[in-house]
C-alpha cells in the first residue's frame, strides 16, 4: 500500500499523524482512515462539480483539499455519499465480475472515519467552531452471529493435520482454537514472547497483553520449538517460519488454515482463520468464562465487541422454548385425547 503522506493534503496528514502517534492506532488502521477519507473527498469534488463530470473517482486528486472545502460539508452530502456507496461503488475493483454496492458494515466504517475526522477538527485541532456532522445518523448494521466451529469440528480439524510442517501447523491451529489470537498476533510472535505458562502478545495499536497457556497449547508449542531449533532461520526472532525460513505472512497462514479445513472435511468457504478466533471465544464462553475475562483475553478495547459472543451459546434459549406448555401440542394428538375421554 502506498504511503498516504505522499499525496494527502496537510489537513488530512495531521489527522492521520494524530491517530498514529497520539491514539496509538496501528498503521493498517490509519491507512484505512486515509482510504475512506480519500474516497469521500473525491466524491465531494465530483458531486460539487469541481472536476469534469464523468471523471473516474480514482483519477481525482485530493491534494488541494483545505479547511474551506471540508468545513462547508453538509449532512445531506454525506447521506448522498452513503447512497453512492450502497448503489454505485464497486465492491472489489480487482474482481473480474464486478459487483456494486458496499455492505452496511463497509459503509458504517467509512462513516466512522468521516465522523472521527470532523471530531478531530472541532475538539482536538480546534479548526472548526462547530461539528457540521454532529447530529448525523450512522448506517444501521444488521446483527449477525459470529460463525464458528463446533467442539467436534474443532477436534476434527486438529486431528487431521498431516502436512509437511505438521508440528508448526498444528501449533498454529492449537493457538487459534485455545487462545483466540488474531492472525496478525500469531504471525507477530517472537521466540522471546514464549514463557513457561504464557505468551506475550502484541495486539492492535501495539498494546501488549498476557495470554496464559493450557496444557495442550504449551505442549504444541514445545513440540514445535524442538523442530524450530533445527532450522537455520533467516529471521532469528520469528516464532513461526515459512518454507523460506522467514517469518510466516498472514497470507501463508490463511492458506494453511484453508487447506487444513479441507483436509478435515470442513467448508473452507464458510470458515477462515478469523473464524477460529470466534470458535475459541465461543467455546470458552460456553464453558463458564465470563464476558469481561474474555474481553481481556481477546484484547478487545470495548466490551460491546466481546458481547456478540453472549448470543452464541443458545442453551438457555432452547430450555426456554421447551418449557413452553405448547411445545408438545399438535391438533391430531389433541383430538385423540378427546376421544379417549
Amino acid at each position: 500500500m502506498q504511503d498516504y503522506r505522499a499525496d494527502a493534503p496537510r489537513l488530512l496528514t495531521d489527522f492521520l499523524n494524530y491517530h498514529e502517534t497520539i491514539k496509538g492506532h496501528a498503521k493498517t488502521t490509519v491507512d484505512e482512515y486515509y482510504l475512506d477519507l480519500r474516497t469521500f473527498f473525491r466524491y465531494l469534488k465530483l458531486h460539487r462539480g469541481l472536476v469534469p463530470k464523468g471523471t473516474p473517482l480514482s483519477e481525482i486528486s485530493i491534494q488541494d483539499v483545505d479547511l474551506a472545502f471540508v468545513g462547508c460539508v453538509t449532512v445531506t452530502e454525506v447521506y448522498d455519499f452513503l447512497a453512492y456507496l450502497s448503489r454505485d461503488r464497486v465492491r472489489n475493483a480487482r474482481s473480474r465480475q464486478q459487483e456494486y454496492g458496499l455492505s452496511a458494515v463497509s459503509r458504517a466504517r467509512k462513516i466512522a472515519s468521516i465522523r472521527s475526522f470532523y471530531k478531530y477538527l472541532t475538539t482536538k485541532a480546534r479548526l472548526l467552531d462547530e461539528n457540521p456532522l454532529q447530529d448525523m445518523d450512522a448506517p444501521k448494521i444488521p446483527k449477525t452471529l459470529p460463525r464458528c466451529l463446533t467442539l467436534e469440528e474443532s477436534r476434527r480439524l486438529l486431528s487431521s493435520v498431516d502436512t509437511k510442517n505438521k508440528a508448526r501447523d498444528y501449533c498454529i491451529l492449537t493457538i487459534f482454537l485455545n487462545c483466540g489470537l488474531r492472525i496478525s498476533e500469531i504471525v507477530g510472535l517472537n521466540l522471546s514472547d514464549i514463557r513457561a505458562d504464557h505468551l506475550r502478545v502484541r495486539g492492535k495499536g501495539g498494546k501488549e497483553r498476557v495470554v496464559y497457556l493450557n496444557d495442550a497449547t504449551a505442549e504444541a508449542i514445545n513440540d514445535y520449538l524442538i523442530e524450530r531449533r533445527t532450522v537455520a532461520a533467516i529471521d532469528q526472532n520469528a516464532l513461526f517460519l515459512s518454507n523460506r525460513r522467514t517469518r510466516m505472512s498472514r497470507e501463508t497462514v490463511h492458506s494453511m488454515v484453508k487447506k487444513s479445513l479441507l483436509a478435515a472435511g470442513l467448508d473452507a468457504e464458510k470458515y477462515s482463520a478469523h473464524k477460529l478466533r470466534h470458535t475459541a471465544a465461543t467455546l470458552m464462553l460456553g464453558n463458564g468464562v465470563d464476558v469481561r475475562t474474555l474481553q481481556e483475553l481477546l484484547g478487545h478495547e470495548h466490551l460491546n465487541t466481546t458481547q456478540i459472543y453472549t448470543h452464541v451459546d443458545n442453551t438457555e434459549l432452547r430450555i426456554a422454548a421447551n418449557a413452553n406448555p405448547l411445545g408438545s401440542f399438535h391438533p391430531d394428538n389433541d383430538e385423540q385425547e378427546k376421544k379417549k375421554t
